[in-house]
């Protein structure tokens, strides 16, 4: 423990707790975590699971904002857990707690099924109109630099689904198909590479997978990789009317 951090010694950690094999296993659940210089949010709730509640369940893996595992409700806001420096947070209380617009499968742990089954809905791979070709192991695609900025910043995505819980359209419109796979598929379509077009665009004219987006931006605000969801739907959104 460093006890030089302006006295901030330990916090406590306010954990939501759920079980589904029990008619009360709803609520918070309150620990004292002993707190080190650099502490991670992950780091507390792993200390928990080892040193004081095994029965705890989360989801982590990389422990280095690469894999997008362990995101969660920290303090109201969609965060990476593993990426959350609880001396930044400035609270002794830390209240954790799944990701909305996600069922809860189990405490922190929630539902991606219908995340990404919207994700492979746009079909998050480069179409080509001649399939042999593609699968050469020959054939190489060249970029100019220009061409490959307009696409780059959207494949840092990591599936986090911090964007999608931070998300106040898919709260309400199960039909919308939410940030981050809006904004996979305009990196797809931007892709020089890529040969969908109009085909990746037609699904979007039902009224609800892209023009339900009232531009709240939270999306692009969580997104810890620098990621603008926002930016690519509106994007989309001119696409679409351009090309009628």
């Amino acid at each position: 423990m460093d006890r030089g951090e302006k006295g901030l010694q330990e916090v406590k950690f306010k954990v939501f707790r759920y079980d589904p094999d029990k008619k009360d296993g709803k609520g918070f659940q309150t620990y004292t975590v002993p707190v080190s210089k650099g502490m991670t949010v992950l780091q507390g709730l792993m200390y928990i699971k080892e040193k004081l509640d095994q029965t705890l369940s989360m989801r982590f893996s990389c422990r280095m904002a690469t894999c997008g595992s362990c995101g969660m409700t920290i303090n109201g806001l969609p965060r990476l857990a593993c990426y959350t420096l609880i001396q930044e947070l400035k609270t002794r209380t830390i209240v954790v707690e799944p990701l909305r617009n996600f069922p809860v499968i189990k405490d922190l742990a929630t539902d991606f099924e219908e995340f990404f089954s919207k994700h492979r809905s746009v079909n998050p791979y480069l179409i080509r109109i001649d399939t042999h070709e593609q699968e050469k192991s020959n054939v190489s695609y060249t970029q100019s630099d220009e061409e490959v900025e307009k696409y780059l910043q959207f494949a840092y995505c990591i599936k986090c689904g911090l964007c999608y819980a931070a998300c106040p359209v898919v709260a309400t419109d199960k039909q919308f198909l939410g940030p981050q796979a809006l904004a996979q598929l305009y990196r797809y379509l931007a892709d020089s590479r890529d040969e969908g077009g109009e085909e990746r665009l037609r699904p979007l004219s039902d009224g609800h997978s892209l023009l339900r987006c009232h531009f709240a931006a939270s999306c692009s605000q969580v997104c810890p990789k620098g990621v603008d969801p926002a930016l690519a739907i509106q994007l989309l959104r001119r696409e679409l009317f351009l090309r009628g």
